[in-house]
C-alpha cells in the first residue's frame, strides 16, 4: 500500500523512526473524499489498523517511516539543521490518477530533530491545519491535504494542559527549499555535488518532469518552481491569505501550501496585515508575501549553483535572469485573477490596472472586509449599489471608481464564480476549535461545510460570511501550537 521512494532513493535526508505510542486514540474528522482519492477505505481507517496507520502505531510491512531532513532560513536566519521534529514521512501511495502522494504525520512524537521540543501537537492546531488547507483545496489554491485527525489520548502541556492529536497529511510530497538547502550543505561538506544531484533529479522526476528534457535541466527546474511559486502566492493575494511564517523550510518543490501554523485569512484590507504573535517585524504580512516568497527562490538558487554551471560566475548569471522573470510572472497571475474578481476577464490592461491600482488604497482607508466586498460588488454589478457603496468613506473618490467600472459591463457571474461567500474566518474558527477541545465537534462540522462549498451561497449560513466583531479582530493573534 505504501511505498518508501524517498527514503529509498535519498536515504542521506531521512532518519528512520517510530512515532509514539497513542495511548487511546479516537478519530476526530476523517476526509472521506481524500481517502477515496488515494484509494483507501474510510471505514478502514476508523477500524483499529487504520487509527494504527493514522497514528503511525501500526506500520504496514513496506512502510519505512522516516524523519526527513532540512535546514531553512527562519525569519531571514539561517539554521543548518531543521528537520521533521514531530513528524513522520510514512511513505508514498500511488493515488487514482497515478500520482505519488506523501503521507505524513504530525504530533507522532519527538525525533532526533526535535530539539528542545515534545515531539506533539495537541487537537486545536491540528484541527486548524485540517479546517484551513480543506478551504483553501476548495478554493483551488494548491496545498497539501488533511486525511484525517486522531486524538491520541495522551495530553499535551503548553501553557495549560491540552488533548493531543496526530494530523495525517498528504502532500505532493514533502520537498522544500530548505530540503535543497541541507543538500547542498553536504555537497560542500564533502566536495562533490552526489547528494544534490540525486535530490535535484528526484525533484524533477516527482513535479516538474519537462525539466529533464531541458537543455539545462537544472536551470528548468529553478524556472519551474518560480513559475510555480509565482502562481501560488498570488493566489493567496487574491483571497486575503495570510501564511504567517514562511520560512525556507515551508516553501515546497511542488508549489502548494505547506505547514498551516499561525495563518489566517485577512478581513479588513490592509498590506500591513500580520497574525502571527512571533511575527513581531512583519516579515511575513500580508503585503510582504510576494517579495519573500522572491527571496526565498534566491535562496533556493543559491543551492543549484554547482549544478546550473560549473564556472559559478556563469551559473550566478543565468540563476538571476530565471528569477529576473518571477515578478513578471507573479504580475501576470495576480492582474488575471484581479480581472476575474472585478468581472472583468477580457478588458485591457490599460483600463483594468489603474482600477486595480486605485481600489486598493480605497478599501484600506474604509477598512472594507477584502472578501465581503467582490460579492457585494457583483450586487452592483446585478444594478444594486448601495450595499457596496455603503462599506466606503469618501463615497466621492468610490462612486468615480464605480463608474468607470460599470462602463466595462462587468460580469457578476465571472465574479461569483471565483470570490468566495465563505472563507474560514478568525472568530469561527477560534470558536470551533475551543468547541473541538472541549469535545463538541458540531461547530467544527459546520463550519467544514461552509468552508467546503465556498461560492454556494447558502440560506441559514449567513453567519459563516460575517466578519468578526472589530474587537476581536483589532486583538487577533494566532500561534504555532509547538
Amino acid at each position: 500500500m505504501l511505498q518508501g521512494r524517498f527514503v529509498g532513493e535519498l536515504p542521506e535526508l531521512a532518519v528512520p523512526w517510530k512515532a509514539e505510542a497513542a495511548p487511546q486514540p479516537q478519530l476526530l474528522v476523517v476526509n472521506e473524499p481524500l481517502a477515496a482519492e488515494l484509494g483507501v477505505d474510510a471505514d478502514w481507517l476508523r477500524g483499529p489498523d487504520g487509527l494504527g496507520l493514522l497514528t503511525g502505531t501500526v506500520v504496514p510491512s513496506d512502510a519505512t517511516p522516516a524523519a526527513q531532513a532540512y535546514a531553512g532560513h527562519q525569519f531571514g536566519g539561517y539554521q543548518p539543521r531543521l528537520g521533521d521534529g514531530r513528524a513522520l514521512l510514512m511513505g508514498e501511495f500511488v493515488d487514482s490518477t497515478g500520482r505519488l502522494r506523501d503521507l505524513h504525520l504530525k504530533g507522532s512524537g519527538r525525533t532526533p530533530f526535535a530539539r528542545g521540543g515534545d515531539g506533539l501537537a495537541a487537537v486545536g492546531p491540528m484541527l486548524r491545519e485540517y479546517v484551513i488547507s480543506e478551504a483553501m483545496h476548495a478554493l483551488g489554491i494548491p496545498t497539501t491535504r488533511a486525511l484525517a485527525v486522531v486524538a491520541t489520548g495522551r495530553p499535551v502541556y503548553r501553557d495549560t494542559v491540552l488533548p493531543g492529536a496526530v494530523l495525517a497529511r498528504v502532500a505532493s510530497s514533502h520537498l522544500r527549499v530548505g530540503t535543497f538547502q541541507y543538500a547542498a550543505a553536504v555537497s560542500a561538506r564533502e566536495g562533490n555535488v552526489d547528494l544534490l544531484r540525486r535530490l535535484a533529479d528526484h525533484a524533477i522526476a516527482r513535479h516538474h518532469p519537462a525539466a529533464a528534457v531541458a537543455e539545462n535541466r537544472y536551470l528548468a527546474l529553478l524556472d519551474a518552481v518560480s513559475a510555480a511559486q509565482a502562481k501560488l502566492v498570488a493566489q493567496w493575494m487574491l483571497v486575503g491569505f495570510v501564511h504567517g511564517v514562511m520560512n525556507t523550510d515551508n516553501m515546497t518543490i511542488s508549489g502548494e501550501t505547506i505547514d498551516y501554523g499561525p495563518c489566517a485569512f485577512m478581513e479588513a484590507f490592509d498590506p500591513a496585515t500580520v497574525f502571527s504573535s512571533i511575527d513581531s517585524s512583519g516579515r511575513y504580512a500580508y503585503g510582504n508575501q510576494p517579495a519573500i516568497t522572491l527571496w526565498n527562490l534566491a535562496r533556493f538558487a543559491e543551492t543549484l549553483l554547482p549544478l546550473i554551471h560549473e564556472n559559478s560566475g556563469a551559473a550566478i548569471a543565468l540563476a538571476e535572469a530565471s528569477l529576473d522573470s518571477f515578478a513578471g510572472l507573479y504580475e501576470t497571475a495576480w492582474t488575471d485573477g484581479m480581472r476575474a474578481k472585478l468581472g472583468v476577464p477580457g478588458a485591457p490592461a490599460e483600463s483594468v490596472t489603474p482600477l486595480i491600482e486605485q481600489l486598493l488604497p480605497q478599501m484600506q482607508q474604509s477598512h472594507v472586509d477584502y472578501t465581503l466586498f467582490y460579492r457585494l460588488l457583483a450586487g452592483a454589478a446585478r444594478g444594486d449599489a448601495e450595499p457596496v457603496r455603503g462599506e466606503f468613506i469618501d463615497l466621492a473618490a468610490f462612486d468615480e471608481w464605480l463608474g468607470r467600472w460599470r462602463a466595462l459591463e462587468p460580469d457578476p457571474a465571472v465574479m461569483d464564480r471565483v470570490n468566495p461567500v465563505y472563507i474560514p474566518r478568525n472568530h469561527l474558527v477560534e470558536d470551533a476549535l475551543t468547541a473541538a477541545t472541549g469535545g463538541d465537534l458540531g461547530p467544527l462540522q459546520q463550519l467544514l461545510t461552509a468552508v467546503t462549498a465556498p461560492f454556494e451561497e447558502r440560506p441559514g449560513s449567513e453567519r459563516f460570511a460575517e466578519p468578526g466583531e472589530k474587537e476581536f479582530s483589532a486583538s487577533f493573534q494566532t500561534f504555532c501550537g509547538t
